[in-house]
């Protein structure tokens, strides 16, 4: 078995989703993390902030981040344990995340230290 990240990605939907509507989709993701879990797959994860975000640029100036204004936000990931990075795509493929149009989760295997 080997670990894979599950990185997140939706598309901006600042201001076009009700709190009703984000509500369902978060309960939707928990109910497949659980079924992650129950499985046996979960390493671990977390879901990223948007407030106090900060980045940090090549020649070392910090801008105010995450961006509002950019098409997708980086929101979270999990890392899962898989067989190879085509059964971590599969696991992702189950996820509700991709339910959103324009929403994304890109599989990334772990290296070792």
């Amino acid at each position: 078995m080997h670990e894979y990240m599950l990185i997140f990605r939706h598309e901006n939907m600042a201001g076009k989703v009700s709190p009703e509507q984000i509500q369902q989709w978060m309960q939707q993701h928990t109910a497949w993390l659980s079924e992650v879990i129950s499985q046996k797959r979960l390493v671990g994860g977390a879901g990223l902030m948007f407030e106090n975000a900060k980045v940090v640029h090549f020649n070392k100036t910090v801008t105010d981040g995450a961006f509002g204004n950019t098409k997708e936000t980086l929101t979270g990931y999990i890392i899962i344990l898989a067989e190879s990075i085509e059964a971590a795509a599969e696991y992702a493929k189950g996820s509700p995340i991709l339910a959103g149009e324009g929403n994304t989760i890109e599989v990334r295997q772990l290296m070792k230290a």
